[in-house]
């Protein structure tokens, strides 16, 4: 998230990342600056743990940058936490990025090679040398042509003492949208930050545009054609975005009960209740009720003071996140036929104890619907499963799915269901981690740790463990 000529631009970064809490929860950072220096603060946590007591008012100026962390690049550990923060020759420059890029070990090597120190071990961090060379820094448009050297997903901001800036890879990977907020403007990657705040959408930044603000108002170029084949991911309407949140131009929520309603005509079953996996399966489970006539009701209880599970670093973290965060509700389910309504299944063997909690809590019958393709690829452009040993559905059937987790029936949407809502151009979305194809190459297929010291290049840990 960026702001530029907004008074008090901490206080406004602190409720634009804590509306977008959701996008990471290992660690929280902004940088703002007065006009003169750059004050910074980030760290391990929630938003409003690394912001407690007086931290904003220790970060004074009307413009700056924030971000929110979900590692998909580098361990979550205290260097690799947003902002990046870095003294170039011509004064200091700070970054925060969405998304994961696909040549950053090769461009890293060749900077290490010549000497170049790097003190995180994030993907992210290439561009601040990309900047710091001085090919680019002589060069008129050095940011776009620092941007153009990157392969893969980015959403980026970018701040000097007196400028802010936001780019978004050609391709489109990721959301990033510019909003008016008095006489000043801001980036966020939802607009739901946008509401927060106050400020008016404006609009998406374009796929291969850089937008600079500063003292002189707002001005834009194209730093790379948009590619051909678009790339939006399409996993973001699936399970990352908020449901209030627009995103690549569509409602989140009236998006994903689109998927709930086509789910019911794919998989249809003969049921008494539809209930969903709170949150993230809400909306769908909406959709699936109102297509099929079945009542929806709540047969699972979230505590809301654990977090989003899939977005924990580490599978112990995960476990242990998903046995606070879900209750059954017995009253609901006994002695019913149960419909259960989620938004995916990734790692596979949590979705076994849902339904084992529900036939222990009296469901006569347990029927699972998925609203999205079974996931069988990994991801290499911004979600945490990047290998295949983590992924169910990766060498399985649905029917041996559906054996494996105990369930009377499992039905996935299908890809066409996947696509059905967007009537502008459905082939503009990422779909490969369900089909294996791969819109921009990838020179290094790899875990998250690979740029950590000493990493080795080996298949990652299976750990069979669900997205929830």
């Amino acid at each position: 998230m960026a702001v530029h000529g907004v008074a008090h631009a901490a206080e406004v970064l602190y409720a634009g990342l804590f509306a977008q809490q959701h996008r990471g929860q290992e660690g929280a950072g902004m940088v703002v600056s007065d006009g003169k220096l750059l004050h910074v603060h980030k760290g391990a946590g929630l938003v409003q743990e690394v912001f407690h007591g007086h931290r904003l008012s220790g970060l004074p100026g009307n413009l700056g940058i924030g971000h929110v962390r979900y590692s998909t690049c580098g361990a979550p550990r205290a260097q690799n936490v947003q902002p990046l923060v870095a003294e170039c020759a011509d004064g200091a420059w700070a970054i925060a990025h969405n998304g994961n890029l696909t040549n950053a070990g090769q461009l890293r090597r060749s900077y290490q090679q010549s000497g170049a120190i790097f003190q995180t071990s994030t993907d992210s961090e290439v561009l601040v040398h990309l900047l710091a060379d001085p090919y680019y820094r002589s060069r008129v448009r050095r940011v776009g042509r620092a941007l153009a050297e990157l392969q893969g997903a980015y959403s980026f901001v970018l701040m000097t003492r007196d400028s802010v800036m936001a780019a978004r890879d050609p391709y489109g990977f990721k959301p990033l949208v510019v909003g008016r907020l008095g006489e000043g403007y801001v980036f966020a990657s939802e607009t739901c930050a946008l509401r927060q705040i106050g400020a008016d959408y404006l609009r998406e930044v374009e796929p291969g545009e850089l937008i600079t603000v500063n003292a002189k108002g707002l001005s834009s170029y194209r730093f790379a054609e948009p590619a051909a084949r678009g790339a939006q991911c399409v996993f973001e309407m699936v399970y990352f975005a908020r449901p209030d949140s627009m995103v690549f131009g569509y409602n989140v929520h009236q998006t994903r009960v689109a998927y709930g309603m086509r789910l019911a005509s794919e998989h249809p079953v003969a049921a008494d209740i539809v209930i969903p996996i709170p949150d993230s399966g809400m909306s769908a489970a909406i959709g699936y009720s109102r297509a099929s006539g079945i009542p929806l009701d709540m047969g699972f209880i979230r505590n809301h003071y654990v977090g989003r599970t899939f977005i924990m670093p580490e599978t112990g973290q995960r476990v242990a996140g998903l046995n606070l965060k879900l209750a059954v509700l017995p009253e609901t389910v006994a002695g019913r036929r149960v419909i259960v309504v989620d938004d995916s299944i990734v790692r596979g063997n949590t979705v076994r104890q849902r339904v084992a909690l529900l036939r222990a809590c009296g469901a006569t019958e347990v029927h699972v619907r998925i609203s999205c393709p079974p996931t069988r690829r990994p991801c290499f452009y911004g979600i945490d499963f990047a290998t295949e040993t983590e992924l169910a559905a990766a060498h399985r059937e649905v029917e041996e799915i559906r054996v494996c987790i105990g369930a009377d029936s499992l039905g996935y949407l299908s890809e066409e269901g996947l696509l059905a809502p967007f009537k502008d151009g459905p082939a503009r979305f990422c779909r490969a981690c369900f089909n294996g194809d791969y819109p921009v190459e990838v020179a290094d297929r790899q875990g998250k740790l690979a740029m950590e010291p000493g990493a080795v290049a080996v298949p990652a840990e299976d750990t069979s463990e669900e997205r929830t």
